[in-house]
């Protein structure tokens, strides 16, 4: 009997969240591998099983579908064993805001958004009463540069990071770890799907060097892990920075600058 935790991970079929299931499939975890291409899953399946002859189980679900999504929300709800979540799915987009229309934006926010934080959600409470387990979600370094020029995809990893921060913060004490992963740009089938060409952008780290850095991350229990930012030391400072702003907001009255008239 296996009693590592088995793993859920969304956007299974390929890029990061098949890496994903290929490392834990190594380390002996059995697998919920959920995702729209049911072909692709099987023949990952397959090979998986017969690689590290861990169980895995197919979930074939569109997170922007509300039946969908609630079939793999009741999964982490009531399947005891699941003890990870690794909520990858997503998507990206292309194109200045003003070049968005409903039909981009609604699947772009329900999935990066509405989904990641719904799954999160039906599990969080059973982990929390277990006193163990963890939730990743897979954010990007665009939530932190809006400089980018790609607006809502980066306000929705803004939101992934700031939800595993806040999620860290209350379910940590717990015994649920929580971790935001915040990747560059990443060889996957992610920018074709979004309309870009891959081979116009200068750098772009391939998925198994990602996961790999990403899971070591996962290994030291880091709350917020960024495989391509080489000096560690620019995350603390913008995080010290953000608290020493906290810090000198008084709420009671505006700022002097706001209540002199020029």
């Amino acid at each position: 009997m296996n009693h590592l935790p088995t793993v859920l991970i969304t956007g299974a079929s390929s890029g990061i969240g098949s890496v994903y299931a290929e490392r834990f499939a190594r380390r002996g975890h059995d697998l919920v591998l959920v995702a729209r291409d049911k072909a692709r899953l099987e023949t990952l399946a397959a090979r998986l099983r017969e690689e590290s002859g861990v169980t895995v189980d197919l979930l074939p679900a569109d997170l922007t579908r509300p039946a969908d999504l609630a079939t793999v929300e009741a999964r982490l709800r009531d399947d005891a064993r699941i003890g990870i979540l690794i909520n990858n799915a997503g998507i990206a987009q292309s194109g200045g805001f003003t070049e968005q229309s409903a039909d981009s934006i609604d699947p772009l926010v329900t999935l990066n958004i509405l989904a990641l934080t719904r799954l999160a959600a039906a599990v969080a409470p059973r982990l929390a009463s277990a006193g163990n387990g963890a939730i990743v979600n897979i954010g990007s370094v665009v939530g932190l540069a809006p400089e980018f020029g790609m607006s809502v995809y980066g306000a929705t990893k803004a939101y992934v990071l700031f939800l595993s921060q806040g999620l860290s913060l209350e379910l940590s004490p717990k015994g649920v770890y929580v971790q935001a992963v915040l990747p560059a740009a990443t060889r996957t089938e992610i920018w074709e799907r979004a309309g870009i060409d891959i081979n116009t952008l200068s750098e772009v780290m391939d998925v198994g060097e990602l996961v790999d850095a990403a899971l070591v991350g996962f290994d030291r229990r880091e709350t917020v892990t960024i495989p391509p930012l080489h000096v560690a030391e620019r995350w603390d400072t913008l995080d010290a920075s953000r608290q020493g702003l906290l810090s000198d907001i008084r709420q009671a009255r505006a700022a002097e600058r706001y209540r002199s008239a020029d």
